[in-house]
């Protein structure tokens, strides 16, 4: 049966592995196969931050030989990382994945046929919903694919499957921001364009460290010309705190008494405006009575911060006139997050610090195409952030998709943790993860590879074959990358742009959108995705799918607009577009104070502070954090690792870092093996003995595979984001129990 249905990837009578052509209305290259294309030049967006910038490729033979960053491109404006300068050397790894691989009776893997592959991925997950229910199977998604894949995966798999449980690993990283939106705003809608780094007087990062996470925004910031106060939150002196003019050195988890404090602060400075709360807010009376507790007193007791420090801030925020507010994963990943996100928000609602050049409570995104995965990747919303549970949403995506409504599940079904939970219980026995790693990025990675390896059957799709997930598979999936495939990502200031192929995968490896093409196919629900036929084929159905929302983009024609525009910012509606040919490259919102929720206002909210979930004690003395390593390491290292050059830019060895006070009193040296231990599991790692952590907390990047052996696993109780930074550890010299 499947090899009438492999013709559906042959593209003017390419082989198999020679995936969707380079589309010619878009990049007027004809009708060429890609090795007959002539050298030339093309741009495509970067594929690993959420910056989203735009990358000059340079071509010979029709495969991309070089890049440089795009001078035109408004987002980086010709700069770029060292990630974005070496992203095609690593789709040139000898570890890539380049055939299907099927688990052997003895543990190995051996290559099979494709045809071999998508059979036994259908038989046998079909196998396990015959036996135990559609309830049995997920998918774990991801936020490093285009938007159209991400699309069709949340579709294929919950309209035309039947499954009813699949997540994003964007819950590690964005949940917790698109909750705050959404009850916040009524829609998960980030406000600001980049500009707004160079308009601001103040700029307040609060857990964000973008001169390493986002190195072209913190360009941005350098190009302010009006000398901007920058005032950093962060336990740690991060190199983002050490370019500031204050920085607010806070106890792990006090961010919310801070913020409450200031807010108690600015309120009896009369530095609100009250015209702009009463026009465009409700519950503010409320507000104002709750954080009447938060007085200097108790703020600097919960925070370290002293009263002096606390007033000046205050006032420097007071007397701005464009304050912006800018937060990541430091306030994302915690046991508190969504309220402590609405803190910042609640800020710069009463300050009126919304809608102008400069200002907006901003959410600084993680991965490449995170915002694409908020919006289509139906899994936590449905297919355009709509509602699974609203009638009128699921009719709508009905007609959009030309699918019988009784497709639609009613409820999202479960979160990350919760189908990691009912692996371990039995619930769940077939998973399918693409093109990200749980067993190295969930916290309490031992439990999580212990879930894994009860899986009956775990299928892995991925560029890689080596990943720690991968290990565990049955079968593994050879993926496409950025660069060998053709789509569009989301960054965080809601841009949308063009990625293009530019290079073939090697081997037998597919773009996921045609995996997901065989796979309906062979699973007897591709008439319903009978429209699917390419990403932009799919783009259009996102268009009309987007019609009437907050991030409706009706107004774009199709790809080739995208490039010749540098990205269009969401929303960009089908009126605006009839207005003029070009939309502005700036495209801020709530200018008119007007937001989603049915009454045009936003919403305080607000909460008790709760205590940390693992207080330091006897055993466990030390608060661990975590986070970005440097600027040229990315996530798990899945690709970064590849690249010679990267590898030189940062660290040999796994490393903590710990003020030298305790590391005296530990009687440990500097570069010295060390074991750190938590409830859960330990890490060995090279000592760093440094002031930038304060006494009493270490801390260790996110990128080795150890660190995660000691995360605890309390979530977010609005956005089941995991808490990653905050568990209590001890350290033992010498390599302890190495």
């Amino acid at each position: 049966m499947i090899k009438n249905l492999l013709p559906v990837l042959h593209q003017k009578g390419g082989p198999l592995t020679e995936q969707l052509v380079l589309s010619p209305q878009t990049y007027g290259l004809g009708s060429l196969p890609i090795d007959q294309i002539p050298d030339s030049t093309t741009t495509a967006v970067c594929g690993y931050c959420s910056t989203g910038c735009g990358l000059k490729i340079h071509l010979k033979d029709g495969q991309a030989i070089n890049l440089t960053p795009s001078v035109k491109y408004p987002v980086n404006l010709g700069m770029a990382c060292p990630k974005g300068w070496e992203a095609l050397r690593v789709l040139e790894s000898d570890d890539r994945a380049t055939s299907p691989l099927l688990r052997q009776a003895d543990g190995s893997k051996q290559p099979v046929s494709w045809q071999d592959a998508i059979d036994i991925f259908c038989d046998r997950f079909k196998a396990i919903q015959n036996q135990y229910g559609n309830e049995a199977v997920a998918f774990l998604s991801t936020g490093q694919i285009p938007t159209e894949e991400m699309a069709f995966l949340g579709c294929l798999a919950k309209f035309g499957m039947g499954w009813k449980h699949g997540d994003a690993n964007t819950r590690q990283c964005m949940a917790t921001s698109v909750v705050a939106y959404k009850q916040s705003f009524g829609f998960d809608a980030p406000p600001f364009t980049y500009s707004d780094f160079e308009a601001s007087d103040t700029l307040v990062f609060v857990g964000a460290n973008p001169c390493i996470a986002h190195p072209i925004m913190w360009q941005r910031v350098l190009s302010n010309p009006n000398n901007p106060e920058i005032i950093v939150v962060d336990p740690r002196r991060t190199e983002t705190a050490m370019n500031a003019t204050e920085h607010l050195a806070i106890y792990p988890k006090s961010d919310l008494a801070l913020l409450y404090g200031l807010a108690k602060l600015l309120i009896e400075m009369k530095a609100i405006k009250q015209d702009y709360i009463d026009a465009n807010t409700t519950d503010f009376e409320s507000f104002k009575q709750h954080v009447q507790a938060f007085d200097l007193e108790r703020v600097a007791a919960e925070t370290d911060v002293s009263d002096e420090q606390l007033i000046r801030v205050a006032k420097k925020i007071a007397n701005s006139q464009r304050v912006s507010f800018w937060w990541t994963m430091g306030v994302n990943q915690s046991y508190q997050a969504v309220r402590t996100a609405q803190a910042i928000i609640n800020l710069a609602l009463m300050t009126g610090n919304m809608g102008r050049p400069g200002t907006g409570a901003n959410s600084i995104t993680g991965q490449c195409n995170a915002m694409g995965s908020r919006l289509f990747s139906n899994t936590t919303n449905l297919f355009g952030h709509h509602d699974f549970a609203n009638p009128t949403h699921r009719a709508k995506i009905a007609d959009v998709l030309a699918i019988p409504e009784g497709r639609i599940p009613t409820d999202s079904g479960l979160a990350y943790d919760q189908i990691l939970s009912n692996i371990e219980t039995g619930s769940i026995r077939g998973l399918w993860v693409v093109a990200t790693n749980p067993s190295h990025s969930w916290i309490n990675s031992p439990r999580a590879q212990k879930i894994l390896a009860k899986l009956d059957f775990l299928v892995v799709q991925d560029m890689y074959s080596n990943t720690e997930t991968a290990k565990f598979a049955h079968l593994i999936l050879p993926a496409a990358s950025w660069g060998e495939k053709e789509g569009t990502f989301i960054n965080s200031e809601r841009r949308i742009g063009l990625l293009k192929r530019v290079k073939k995968a090697p081997g037998q490896a597919l773009a996921d959108y045609s995996i997901f093409r065989l796979i309906a196919n062979r699973w007897g629900c591709g008439a319903m995705f009978e429209k699917w036929v390419s990403p932009e084929a799919t783009f259009q159905l996102l268009k009309q799918a987007s019609r009437g929302q907050a991030c409706d983009i009706t107004g774009i024609d199709d790809y080739a607009m995208i490039d010749r525009c540098g990205g269009i910012q969401w929303p960009y509606t089908a009126f605006e577009r009839s207005l003029s040919d070009t939309p502005a490259q700036e495209r801020r919102l709530f200018s008119d104070g007007k937001y989603f929720h049915p009454d045009q206002k936003a919403k305080f909210l607000f909460v008790e502070p709760t205590e940390m979930p693992e207080l330091p004690d006897e055993t466990y003395p030390f608060i661990l954090l975590t986070g970005r390593g440097s600027v040229s390491q990315w996530h798990t290292q899945s690709r970064t690792s590849k690249s010679p050059i990267l590898r030189k830019l940062y660290p040999a060895d796994p490393y903590v870092e710990i003020h030298p006070d305790n590391a005296a009193e530990l009687d440990i040296e500097d570069q010295a093996w060390v074991t750190i231990h938590s409830r859960r599991g330990y890490a060995i790692v090279r000592a760093v003995l440094t002031t930038c952590v304060q006494p009493d907390q270490l801390f260790m990047p996110m990128h080795d595979g150890q660190t995660n052996n000691l995360t605890h696993e309390k979530v977010d109780p609005f956005s089941r984001q995991p808490s990653y930074k905050d568990c209590a550890v001890g350290i033992l010299p010498s390599g302890g129990i190495r």
